[in-house]
């Protein structure tokens, strides 16, 4: 899904992903049969992971048939809030430890 907001600093697109893949290694997320989450099958776990939180929710119906018109958005917004709320947190939180470090160097 493209995004809906430009990145204020785009170079930060690339390590923010792979600290995305990181944490979600971490936190111990599904692999769906590869050994770890890596850039290069991050896409298609990421996929898999959404289908099967949809199909969790009651949504696979909506996926079959092709037709979202009727779907409630409280609904559709679990799935993303399923996947990555755990993994934004924990990004959150490793950012915040990094910069709490970064200023009690400076000191």
């Amino acid at each position: 899904m493209p995004r809906r907001k430009p990145l204020l600093v785009p170079q930060a697109a690339s390590p923010l992903e792979l600290l995305k893949i990181e944490v979600a290694n971490e936190i111990g997320y599904p692999t769906f049969g590869h050994p770890v989450i890596t850039p290069e099958n991050y896409r298609e776990v990421l996929e898999r992971m959404k289908y099967e939180v949809a199909a969790e929710l009651g949504l696979d119906r909506y996926i079959k048939e092709g037709y979202w018109g009727d779907a409630p958005s409280r609904l559709c917004g679990a799935v993303g809030g399923r996947l990555g709320g755990k993994i934004g947190g924990n990004m959150v939180r490793r950012m915040i430890k990094f910069a709490e470090q970064n200023l009690m160097a400076r000191s």
